[in-house]
């Protein structure tokens, strides 16, 4: 009798500690956002305990071009995974918030070409219409300012490469809605640069970077702290394209990021 009362004890701590486990590493709610015709896949993690009496920041995370599709799992390899941290939630209780953009899409309105060493070319706009995705993504967001208790002084965007760029655009976009924002590996034009007054910004590329050269993100920050604009640069030497994994280790991103408010 008392070796069965041993095994249910083991049985029901291990329950209990798989249990705690799983409460440990809280998962993204996958949903889809329709618009007339057209639909966006997203992924949602909510605070802690959310109370819908309280209001909480957004974190609104754009992926790069590599993780486009309609899964609603690509865009969450890169990043996600820092937000679902016990550590992060207990210090900073947001509300997060990862779309998924078309396989055929892009963030941003920029012109793509191959130049003739092979490699990528983008020209930016300083106007022109939003693709479909930047305009699915505004719509998403309307919808979650909407349903959710969110404290609208304290909305904050960040993205890399593809999704760097569209951090720049949603800005451009709507230049009185975020508090700050850290585009990584992205770029912009810089003649649309008194749009991009409002937030604070930490901007961040690698000086070796192949796929979206320096330059894009060099030359726009030169505009803004030229204008007084109030922005942070970081440029990784001799790291190329995947300067993201040095950024989230950055010990003061979040920090700087969650201090900021409109």
């Amino acid at each position: 009798m008392k070796k069965v009362i041993t095994v249910l004890l083991i049985v029901l701590s291990w329950g209990f500690v798989a249990a705690q486990d799983t409460s440990e590493t809280p998962s993204y709610e996958k949903r889809v956002f329709h618009m007339d015709e057209d639909e966006m896949p997203y992924a949602i993690l909510l605070p802690e305990n959310y109370d819908a009496s309280k209001s909480y920041p957004l974190l609104l995370f754009l992926h790069g071009a590599g993780e486009r599709g309609s899964d609603n799992e690509r865009q969450l390899i890169h990043g996600a995974s820092l937000f679902t941290a016990q550590s992060f939630r207990k210090k900073y209780p947001a509300i997060i918030l990862i779309p998924q953009c078309g396989s055929s899409d892009y963030w941003s309105n920029v012109k793509k070409e191959v130049n003739q060493g092979g490699l990528p070319d983008f020209s930016f706009y300083k106007k022109g219409a939003p693709t479909k995705a930047m305009l699915l993504l505004e719509g998403l967001l309307d919808e979650v300012l909407q349903n959710y208790s969110l404290d609208k002084n304290r909305l904050y965007v960040g993205g890399l490469s593809m999704g760097g760029m569209g951090t720049f655009e949603l800005v451009k976009r709507n230049p009185k809605m975020f508090a700050a924002a850290f585009p990584i590996c992205g770029g912009a034009s810089p003649k649309a640069i008194r749009k991009y007054k409002r937030p604070s910004w930490w901007v961040f590329h690698g000086n070796a970077d192949p796929v979206v050269p320096a330059d894009f993100s060099t030359q726009i920050v030169k505009r803004f702290k030229k204008r007084g604009y109030d922005v942070r640069y970081t440029l990784y030497e001799g790291v190329g394209h995947n300067s993201w994994d040095l950024a989230f280790k950055e010990p003061g991103l979040f920090p700087w990021l969650f201090s900021n408010t409109k």
